[in-house]
């Protein structure tokens, strides 16, 4: 059958043939090989039946470096992957790259899945991708420069300025919603990000020491304590290693930050102050 005769399947037949992942696959791959191959653009870009097969193939291929949910596995140092289209310069042809040719230097292989199963786990990611602040916040960034200097840039950095036991903030608009930026500031301790998950350590001679965890294996712990040193341990030299659920930020209630202190705030990192 030639390649404009399955284009010409009637509308009915392609439902019936959409009904389970497998025929889709199937289809995918007569129409898409003939065109997949070297494309710059997602062929199967705004298709929400290849996001779902995709996320069927991530979960049976990938989740056990990325996780299920796609937000990586500390342990391995495996990235959050809704985060791949966060900030400026990632294309879709830039993640099948990555895809197809691996990471080097990590943990991430090449693959050498077809061309089409790639533009699904592509259109996938792409779906579940976060993003940041599409539109000013309407806050002051000269007042939230000053709020910022008083309350975050002890522990959070922006451009050149602040701390580092926090995560960099230089970016956060880019990749946070304002809405998820709010919760985090308000309930800092519900989503800790990797490399900041807080951890309380007593050494061999009973010092007791709180700090955020930056790498981890079966042997031994580093960490950035609470004056901002990198420092490291062999776990069979600990008397104890304790893993903390609260967060080391403090909870910044409206009382001690209101919602036109924290806007300006949102403001400042927004803007290019």
């Amino acid at each position: 059958m030639g390649f404009k005769n399955k284009v010409a399947i009637s509308k009915h037949a392609l439902r019936l043939a959409f009904t389970d992942k497998l025929s889709w696959l199937l289809f995918a791959w007569l129409l898409g090989a003939q065109w997949t191959y070297g494309q710059e653009v997602n062929p199967l870009e705004g298709d929400p039946r290849a996001a779902r097969v995709g996320g069927s193939i991530f979960r049976a291929q990938c989740a056990t470096c990325h996780g299920a949910d796609a937000k990586g596995i500390d342990s391995i140092d495996a990235p959050d992957l809704t985060l791949v289209y966060a900030g400026t310069g990632t294309s879709d042809e830039s993640v099948f790259d990555k895809i197809r040719n691996g990471v080097p230097g990590s943990i991430m292989p090449a693959h050498t899945f077809p061309d089409t199963e790639i533009w699904m786990l592509v259109s996938y990611l792409r779906s579940i991708g976060v993003s940041g602040i599409s539109s000013a916040v309407d806050g002051n960034p000269d007042l939230g420069r000053t709020l910022f200097s008083n309350n975050c840039a002890a522990c959070h950095r922006k451009g050149n300025e602040g701390g580092a036991l926090g995560p960099n903030l230089s970016k956060i608009t880019e990749v946070r919603s304002l809405e998820a930026l709010i919760s985090s500031i308000r309930n800092p301790s519900f989503s800790i990000s990797r490399g900041y998950k807080p951890v309380s350590i007593t050494t061999s001679d009973s010092q007791q020491i709180q700090g955020v965890i930056k790498r981890e294996d079966a042997f031994s712990i580093q960490i950035m304590d609470t004056n901002q040193f990198l420092r490291a341990f062999s776990k069979m030299s600990l008397k104890g290693l304790e893993y903390e659920e609260q967060s080391l930020m403090p909870v910044f209630s409206e009382s001690l930050l209101s919602d036109t202190e924290l806007r300006n705030i949102i403001s400042f990192l927004q803007s290019s102050l």
